[in-house]
């Protein structure tokens, strides 16, 4: 093979200029592009001047991107020339095509290029545009020392073939700009169309072509007006104000314009032409123009009119604070966005529609589900009230439910807004009309002004005030006996809809499944409730052991069964005329009676019809007598509930149940069968109690009347005993002493047997109280006498403390008999050798404590029993049931019926105490006194 070729200077420069070629082919950067070619024309031209500027059309001027000067004058060759009539520079851009100059230096329309040319000694000179068919980007200047000088055939070639290429890229980046900056309808339409698909309801989709139209044009304000009819009006709904932008220039958009102000811009509309009003130009007459821009605050405005069905809907709007012109892919885009509007209204209906169908179906399935579960109602009855008022824009919600017993309608649940009042519970009984329309009516009831209508007049009171001026009410057993009755208000007139009433009927049905299920778990709480009251009745009746307490107990269980303000007794002794009202348990001022109030038990008509009737009573305070009026008069009376308190055939009824409502209270069964069994019981309890009272009493009094004659026939048993021994001394001795001291003991004798003959005869069954005066010094010496065989039996030292010479007053025997019995039991309890002291002090001119201490040994339970009285339980033991309990005891009741207190108790030095309050005779002075001590001494 043969050398390579050295390629020849031609050949070289075909490779630069396809290198130059490429590069510019391939470069899309402007500054690379105009580097690239001063370089090529550098190496490819030989000039002395080389500069390429670029030209500005809206400038009119060319601007230097560089070159080559024989200076270096960087700056001269990036300067900005503007171009003027008659320049040579202009001519070349004007006529696009090369000027060449001999002598630049005398070129007169060269202009700086000549000063320049002149300092320089740049003569021949040659201009190149730089043009894409007819648009001129720019130019190159050649300049050489030589005079005339002008480029070959082939540099022409090639400088046309590089300039040529370089304006063909520069056109190419010049269309792809101008593609870039001008606005394409159609790209935000098919985003439009793609989001809305995503979009749940018409609201958020006319906001997001709000949001892209404001995006697209770039106005101040974007808005969508729609339309209403009636009125003729246009009220703003969507506006991209409302998200972004600041208050000022939301305070400056228009919520509303009326028809009759902007008439043309109306006809312009509904004729389906785009409104345009800019910087000179507007599409309306003059007047009209200037008050549509006054009602929306703008000087710019672009409206296309929203049209379905040659109907006019509404108008999408973009509005400028500035005069603007509106460009035609402007216009073209609002066609299109109020067009996809149009498209998508008649969709708003169909979806609220469906919407409104939607949520009436959830809401009745999660009532029902709500009913089926185990939630609360209450929370069910919220959930519901919560939705209906939301669903017919109403303010009160309200459950009411029938109580057949009062037979009026009780507030069950009622839900407002936390600043309306309450509807007061219970409501007033509806006319028979009123119910009768409510149990007949298949559908609710709807009312539309309640100031003009008649129906429910009952309630048309407390409701006005409440505010409410319109209703619709639904019973929950439609064509039937309605249990309750669900009511929506509304504080305004209003028409309720077809629909609206089916939906509420459906509630309403629901509704009643829960209040029907709410009646029978209150009727089981209420039988549960009476079940477990009278059990704690009947449990009270057996445990209390008070006549008192049981009547008060008894009345206030009958009260809370029957839920009644009134429950008494009227009780009375078997035999007696006359009774009294015992144990009035009141719940109301209404019907407040005198306690202890004289009923004439055998006279009065009530009363006996009561006795003659064996079952429970149910009357009217109407049908009450005179007689009954006088001691039963409270003003609330309206019925009442009566029954004997009865027992078995055999036995008397002593007292009658009373038991009162207001006027209208109806008793239900259940009530009347748990009263009847409560009074029963407590009729049987009430009976037993006054018979074991009674056996008490009698018992006790039989304890104290056996003790009291024992001792005193032990007394007159002691005296004969003694008198018959000294008649029996004084047989044998015949003088007159002799006869002296039978007087006496016949005298003694006859002293006894007349006590005894008052004991035998006046307190056979029962003791007597016979007042007297006994000196206390007598008083004493006798019991001092009583005991002193024991004393000295026991060598027992006694001693009197009395400063004064009382009497005392009282029954001077049983005082006597009982102060015998204690000093007798302080005898026998104190040790041998032991000590006893009695100690008189007056507490006043009234009264005398008279006290015995001794060094005996006493049980403390019987200190006890005897200071806190026996046990409750009488079936229990203790110290009470035998002796010396059993006398003690007795002494304390007999001072007790005399009005004497007797204690006993033990000092801190473990002495015995017993002391007794004696009654001072009236009218005897405190002045003397006496005093004795010795191991066994008697006051003589």
């Amino acid at each position: 093979m043969g050398q390579p070729k050295e390629p020849n200077a031609y050949e070289k420069q075909l490779v630069a200029l396809g290198r130059v070629l490429q590069t510019l082919r391939e470069e899309e950067n402007t500054t690379v592009l105009v580097e690239t070619t001063l370089s090529y024309l550098q190496t490819a031209c030989d000039y002395s001047l080389l500069w390429l500027g670029l030209y500005d059309r809206l400038d009119h001027c060319m601007i230097g991107k560089g070159g080559l000067i024989p200076n270096n004058d960087v700056a001269f060759l990036n300067k900005r020339f503007m171009l003027q009539p008659g320049d040579l520079l202009e001519q070349v851009v004007i006529e696009q095509r090369p000027v060449g100059v001999p002598d630049l230096r005398e070129e007169m329309r060269a202009g700086e290029w000549r000063r320049l040319a002149r300092n320089l000694n740049i003569q021949g000179t040659i201009i190149f545009p730089i043009r894409y068919r007819d648009i001129c980007y720019g130019v190159v200047l050649l300049g050489s020392s030589l005079w005339g000088v002008s480029p070959s055939a082939e540099e022409k070639a090639r400088l046309s073939i590089v300039l040529g290429e370089l304006a063909t890229v520069f056109h190419k980046i010049e269309v792809d700009w101008q593609r870039e900056q001008t606005k394409h309808p159609d790209e935000p339409l098919l985003r439009l169309l793609a989001s809305l698909r995503s979009l749940p309801d018409f609201p958020q989709r006319l906001e997001a072509i709000v949001e892209e139209t404001h995006r697209f044009i770039a106005p101040s304000r974007t808005n969508i007006y729609w339309f209403e009819r009636k009125r003729r009006y246009f009220w703003r709904r969507v506006g991209n104000l409302r998200k972004a932008a600041a208050f000022s220039e939301a305070a400056q958009a228009v919520s509303g314009i009326t028809v009759q102000e902007v008439g043309g811009f109306y006809q312009a509309l509904v004729s389906d032409q785009l409104v345009s009003i800019g910087e000179a130009h507007s599409s309306l007459k003059a007047e009209v123009t200037g008050r549509l821009m006054q009602l929306i605050r703008a000087r710019s405005l672009l409206a296309a009119p929203i049209l379905f069905q040659d109907e006019l809907i509404g108008f999408l709007a973009v509005e400028g604070n500035e005069p603007r012109i509106w460009a035609d892919e402007e216009k073209r885009y609002m066609r299109g966005a109020a067009q996809l509007v149009a498209l998508m209204a008649p969709l708003e209906d169909m979806e609220a529609a469906i919407q409104q169908t939607r949520s009436d179906q959830i809401l009745t399935a999660q009532i029902a589900r709500a009913i089926y579960s185990d939630e609360d109602w209450k929370s069910t009855l919220a959930f519901t009230a919560r939705h209906l008022n939301d669903r017919f824009h109403t303010e009160r919600f309200w459950v009411l439910v029938y109580d057949p017993d009062q037979r009026h309608f009780i507030v069950g649940y009622q839900s407002q807004l936390s600043n309306r009042r309450l509807l007061p519970t219970p409501l007033p009984p509806l006319s028979s009309l009123d119910f009768q329309t409510l149990e007949q009516s298949t559908e609710p009831i709807a009312i539309e002004n309640l100031e003009d209508d008649l129906r429910f007049m009952a309630w048309r009171e407390q409701f006005l005030e409440l505010g409410v001026r319109s209703l619709l009410v639904c019973s929950t057993a439609p064509g039937g006996l309605p249990e309750g009755v669900v009511i929506l208000t509304h504080e305004a007139t209003r028409t309720w809809q077809q629909n609206e009433r089916d939906l509420l009927q459906i509630v309403s049905q629901q509704v009643g499944v829960i209040l029907h299920q709410w009646q029978l778990q209150r009727q089981t709480d209420q039988q549960n409730k009476i079940h477990q009251t009278i059990h704690w009745g009947l449990t009270a009746l057996q445990q209390t052991t008070n006549v008192d307490q049981l009547e008060w107990s008894a009345m206030q269980h009958v009260a809370q069964i029957l839920q009644a303000p009134l429950a008494t007794l009227v009780t009375w002794q078997p035999g007696r005329r006359a009774g009294r009202i015992a144990a009035p348990v009141v719940g109301n001022n209404q019907f407040l009676l005198k306690p202890d109030t004289v009923v004439p038990v055998h006279t009065d008509p009530l009363i006996q019809w009561v006795l003659q009737s064996d079952e429970l009573l149910s009357l009217s305070a109407e049908s009450l007598s005179a007689e009954t009026r006088q001691w039963l008069n409270a003003p609330g009376l309206g019925e009442l509930l009566v029954m004997a308190l009865r027992t078995t055939p055999e036995h008397q009824p002593m007292g009658i149940v009373l038991v009162a409502d207001g006027p209208g209270r109806r008793w239900a069964e259940r009530h009347l069968i748990a009263l009847g069994t409560l009074i029963g019981q407590f009729a049987w309890s009430r009976r037993a109690l006054i018979l074991t009272d009674l056996l008490k009493t009698q018992r006790e009094d039989l304890e104290r009347m056996n003790w009291y004659k024992h001792r005193r026939l032990e007394d007159i048993h002691r005296v004969l005993g003694t008198g018959i021994r000294r008649l029996n001394e004084l047989g044998t001795r015949q003088d007159a002493l002799t006869g002296t001291r039978h007087q006496q003991i016949l005298r003694q004798f006859g002293n006894s047997l007349a006590s005894l003959t008052q004991v035998l005869k006046n307190e056979e069954w029962r003791m007597r109280i016979y007042k007297g005066n006994v000196a206390l010094v007598s008083l004493l010496r006798r019991s001092l006498e009583q005991v002193e065989g024991v004393v000295k039996q026991r060598q027992l030292w006694t001693q009197v403390h009395n400063d004064f010479n009382l009497s005392i007053s009282g029954d001077v025997l049983k005082i006597e008999a009982v102060l015998n019995e204690v000093l007798l039991a302080a005898c026998l309890r104190s040790p041998s050798g032991g000590r006893i002291d009695i100690w008189c002090r007056p507490i006043d001119s009234t009264l005398l404590d008279l006290s015995i201490t001794d060094s005996g040994v006493v049980e403390p339970r019987l200190l006890e029993e005897l200071q806190a009285a026996r046990s409750a339980d009488l079936l229990a033991p203790s110290t009470l049931d035998q002796p010396p309990g059993l006398h003690l005891k007795i002494c304390q009741a007999i001072m007790k019926q005399l009005d004497i207190e007797l204690t006993f108790s033990q000092l801190e030095d473990g002495r015995v105490l017993t002391r007794m309050l004696l009654p001072v005779a009236a009218g005897i002075p405190l002045d003397s006194s006496i005093s004795s001590s010795s191991k066994s001494s008697s006051l003589g």
